[in-house]
């Protein structure tokens, strides 16, 4: 079938057409991005393929459009695509709170794909940390009973694209030839810094990356009233989210009692280790497809409580997009839509 990746050129379109490279469909893949980038080739299952600027034309035919070109141009052009007969599967913030559009994450809520969801054509993909924060916290509902969260994220540059990157490796080169740095993309410099604030910061004191998180893990999980506290920090780290979560839950538990669920779950990689040689870094997880999650405790000296700790780490480019775009195109795939 025909599958349009338009945003080919970007960090996370090259992530998903490596993603669907790797897939065991039958694909031709129709790579579309910005005038810009009309010309270039992106590399798919071993051979180049041209990319073009994106026009509607070209999306006709299409089973499937993903999209990473941010979220102006998803309000401008995903419905003129589904007009065309593909789906639109939209990796921006544009659609993700419009409730006639499914939110998805498959290892949580795969049901939300049902066809007579379906009435726009248009799935969103949720906020990469959101992601990778809703599968660990789906098990601990389905188990225990959820009531309160807490989490602080460590967000990598990527997180802002291709230009996050280039702006981070820029300061720290800079660095060592002793240039001051000038900000262009973020507000202060990154390299060697934790900017604790993601995106515009609201007269209540949240910034749009918090909101995010809050008002899509809820709406994921279909708690509406879920207590969900975020703060989110930008690091000089160029792949990953890290994340630092504590919950409160609806009953007393044992430790080994939540380390058997997250070793039971779709999705997690579980390490049960107290070394922290072993636990899961920007470093290793980079280019994982999966959620990994480690240090997990409970409050000091309690044998049991309704309070858990864990960390929390994955790809964002991979998990926290990509991935999760490709698996929400084989569910569809594999079910005749």
């Amino acid at each position: 079938m025909k599958i349009a990746v338009i945003g080919a050129t970007g960090a996370v379109g090259r992530e998903m057409i490596g993603d669907l490279s790797d897939s065991s469909l039958e694909i031709e893949l129709v790579p579309l991005a910005s005038p810009r980038s009309d010309g270039a080739v992106v590399d798919f299952r071993g051979k180049s393929v041209k990319v073009h600027a994106f026009s509607l034309n070209l999306v006709k035919g299409c089973r499937f459009a993903l999209m990473s070109a941010g979220s102006d141009f998803s309000r401008a052009e995903s419905v003129k695509i589904v007009q065309t007969g593909s789906t639109v599967i939209d990796n921006s913030s544009a659609w993700r709170m419009d409730l006639s559009v499914p939110l998805v994450v498959p290892e949580v809520n795969p049901s939300a794909l049902a066809p007579a969801l379906m009435t726009k054509g248009i799935v969103a993909n949720p906020n990469c940390s959101t992601i990778q924060l809703v599968v660990p916290l789906a098990a601990l509902r389905d188990a225990f009973g959820l009531q309160q969260v807490q989490v602080a994220t460590y967000q990598s540059v990527s997180g802002t694209g291709q230009k996050g990157i280039s702006e981070l490796a820029g300061q720290v080169q800079g660095h060592f030839s002793f240039r001051e740095p000038e900000p262009q993309v973020y507000r202060q410099p990154i390299a060697f810094n934790l900017l604790p604030a993601i995106d515009k910061i609201d007269a209540f004191g949240h910034c749009f990356e918090e909101e995010k998180i809050i008002r899509e893990t809820r709406r994921i999980l279909e708690m509406p009233d879920l207590q969900l506290l975020a703060t989110t920090v930008r690091t000089p780290t160029f792949h990953c989210h890290g994340e630092a979560v504590s919950v409160r839950l609806d009953r007393k538990v044992s430790l080994e009692q939540v380390k058997t669920v997250f070793r039971g779950t779709k999705g997690i990689t579980f390490i049960d280790s107290m070394d922290i040689a072993d636990l899961p870094t920007p470093r290793t997880v980079a280019g994982d497809r999966g959620i990994w999650v480690s240090r997990v405790r409970q409050p000091l000296d309690a044998s049991e409580s309704e309070w858990l700790q864990f960390w929390v780490i994955a790809d964002n480019l991979k998990k926290g997009a990509a991935t999760n775009a490709v698996q929400i195109l084989n569910l569809m795939a594999a079910g005749g839509r």
